[in-house]
């Protein structure tokens, strides 16, 4: 191989596993997100490998950094970083054009080894967006403690009650799950929820239905493993709309982050009278969630004030719950009682 050609693809190979360090480090002290580091570090040493096709004596005996041209050439605004997420930017965007580069030289040696670069490259368009997504939570998303769920009530007066009890009790994080209506009906209620909330800042997620939430200018779906897909929906709602994923495993809460949700619903933690499932994770989900995805995250499934303390204990402190707060003797006094529990974590 022509020495330009080693000097070429050393200076790259660099850049690329440099950046990947840079994020992978960020992902790994400022996020605390095991799942996204161990993506990151995986794809650094996949390339390191990769490019061992490449003898590394033959790199360092081409390269010659005391006559490089470049070494004495800086863009403007090179050393200029205010935040995290220009550092964040910066590096992917350099691992983006390094693995490019070493990809267009790389063809000199073989199409597989360029074939597999150009693999490497889609890996990091993903992982950009998950690391990003995470990196920054949208900001309806930092008091979004409890997230209630409210059905449609048999009429627009006895729904608009049932809200009005949640605001006045304090409660910040709505979702319309009313499956049994008709589709004119649940855009009544959406409409209506958004109206008599506006007033409150009162975050609205529609539950499954992404055509819904548009419709009546909610602040986001919420979606089912059996629902649209992230991208589907994201292509009805627009990157201004939160989008939730209900997830029951690992893998799936794994996959969501990947996706590009905003945020994930955990469980089933116990049973509930609103679905059902052949088995219930309990907390040891919440667990294993909480050690590796840095994305905000709701306790799902049957809590209620006799259970929510071990979901505490979990380390979350995030839930959705539905039963819990409508078969209360009080609804209004659980949520308040709910909400005292959660702001003293």
């Amino acid at each position: 191989m022509d020495t330009e050609v080693l000097r070429i693809l050393d200076a790259a190979i660099n850049r690329a596993t440099e950046g990947l360090r840079v994020v992978e480090d960020h992902a790994r002290f400022a996020l605390d997100d095991s799942h996204l580091t161990r993506l990151l570090k995986q794809l650094r040493h996949d390339l390191t490998s990769t490019m061992a096709q490449v003898p590394a004596l033959d790199r360092l005996l081409a390269r010659d950094t005391q006559s490089d041209v470049g070494t004495t050439i800086a863009a403007p605004t090179e050393y200029d970083r205010t935040c995290t997420a220009e550092v964040l930017l910066a590096n992917f965007q350099r691992v983006q054009q390094a693995l490019r580069c070493i990809e267009e030289f790389s063809k000199i040696v073989g199409p597989e080894l360029a074939a597999r670069l150009e693999s490497f490259r889609y890996r990091t368009y993903t992982l950009q967006k998950a690391v990003s997504v995470a990196a920054h939570p949208d900001p309806r998303l930092q008091d979004a403690r409890l997230c209630v769920l409210v059905d449609g009530g048999a009429n627009v007066d006895q729904f608009t009650s049932q809200v009005q009890t949640l605001l006045n009790a304090g409660a910040n994080t709505v979702q319309l799950r009313a499956k049994n209506l008709a589709d004119r009906e649940l855009i009544k209620r959406g409409r209506r929820l958004r109206e008599i909330s506006a007033d409150h800042g009162t975050v609205i997620i529609v539950n499954d239905r992404a055509d819904i939430a548009d419709l009546v200018h909610a602040d986001g779906v919420h979606l089912g493993q059996d629902d649209l897909s992230v991208k589907e929906a994201r292509s009805i709602v627009g990157t201004s709309a939160l989008i939730g994923v209900s997830t029951h495993s690992l893998e799936q809460a794994r996959q969501a982050a990947l996706d590009g949700a905003n945020y994930i619903g955990v469980g089933p933690t116990f049973p509930s009278g609103t679905k059902q499932f052949s088995e219930f994770t309990g907390t040891d989900l919440l667990r294993q969630v909480l050690a590796e995805i840095s994305l905000p995250a709701f306790a799902i499934g049957g809590i209620n004030l006799g259970n929510v303390d071990q979901v505490l204990a979990s380390g979350f402190t995030r839930i959705a719950v539905s039963g819990g707060i409508w078969d209360a003797d009080s609804p209004a006094e659980a949520v308040r009682q709910l909400m005292t529990k959660l702001d003293a974590q």
